[in-house]
């Protein structure tokens, strides 16, 4: 494997595949998987029912969980692949809520100042892998899991946060990105798709490292 290799990280809004492509890489690359802790978080169930109430205990939750995960990839020795980054918690879903009024004034910025807290301790992922997908995918992809609780998932919601996603994406300058439109993409029953994100991954980390 490349030398100095680290850290992968996948990005993308609800439903673009991240988990399943993370699980997917992990198991083609041999690399130590960190998922989203989404069945984990005692909050997620409610705050779909009622985000005003729940989104800082649920967006708290989250950033711990992410920033637990970093502390193992800096102090473990396997290349980790991770689902979702610690940036998306604050510059997507905590931004977006604040900007739709789930979130109070008050506990934005105690959010914030939590998360500027912890970043001064997170390194970026060596490579970042965004999956682009429009809402209609994201739609498909999310009754396909059949979540009872996601069926709360507005449409309004979503478009909010590929906003964010697009935005933050635009002025990503962290280190190494790769985007990936998934719209026409199949990768999990499509041999050839998945075939096709696997050479464009080796093809970046294969010039990852090479001016080191």
């Amino acid at each position: 494997m490349i030398k100095n290799l680290k850290h992968i990280a996948i990005s993308g809004n609800i439903g673009a595949g991240k988990t399943t492509l993370t699980t997917m890489l992990s198991k083609h690359y041999g690399w130590q998987q960190e998922l989203e802790s989404v069945d984990e978080n005692p909050y997620l169930r409610e705050f779909y029912e009622d985000m005003e109430k729940w989104s800082f205990h649920l967006q708290v939750y989250f950033l711990n969980s992410r920033f637990q995960q970093i502390k193992k990839v800096r102090n473990g020795e396997r290349i980790v692949i991770q689902d979702r980054t610690i940036y998306e918690d604050a510059h997507i879903f905590a931004k977006s809520l604040y900007g739709s009024g789930k979130f109070s004034e008050k506990d934005y910025q105690t959010y914030i100042s939590l998360y500027e807290s912890m970043i001064e301790f997170v390194a970026p992922p060596d490579l970042l892998i965004y999956l682009k997908a429009d809402i209609p995918k994201l739609v498909e992809n999310i009754e396909k899991r059949g979540r009872v609780y996601e069926n709360a998932i507005r449409l309004d919601y979503l478009k909010n946060l590929n906003r964010h996603y697009e935005d933050w994406i635009n002025t990503y300058e962290h280190g190494k990105l790769l985007v990936i439109n998934v719209n026409s993409l199949d990768f999990v029953e499509s041999r050839e798709d998945y075939s096709q994100i696997v050479q464009r991954i080796d093809r970046e980390l294969n010039g990852l490292f090479s001016d080191s």
